[in-house]
């Protein structure tokens, strides 16, 4: 398991703090996206893109399996008290490969 996997999880357990774009993007009527399927994605799914650089902090997409067997899209970003859920969505096919484990060129 990477360090950044072993970060995520441990924040997981300790508790999610969604941020406001997450939020919005959950509760878009498309999406629909509960913090239940959100707290499975980070702690069952797998990491596709690590953001070691990133401004907030070291970060990360997870892909995980919703409800109905639904992928969901989770970034995500450990801290030391809490994982902060940076956004989540459905992936779009037209975006990704089949397995929405790889980005389509743009």
């Amino acid at each position: 398991m990477s360090e950044i996997a072993i970060l995520i999880n441990a924040a997981a357990r300790k508790k999610l703090l969604f941020l406001p774009h997450a939020v919005r993007q959950m509760s878009r009527p498309d999406r629909m996206i509960s913090v239940r399927e959100v707290r499975r994605v980070v702690l069952r799914g797998e990491i596709i893109e690590d953001y070691p650089e990133d401004v907030r902090g070291h970060s990360c997409l997870m892909l995980g399996v919703g409800e109905a067997g639904r992928k969901i899209h989770v970034v995500c970003a450990p801290r030391r008290e809490y994982l902060a859920i940076i956004t989540a969505y459905v992936p779009e096919i037209a975006e990704w490969d089949p397995e929405f484990r790889i980005r389509r060129p743009s």
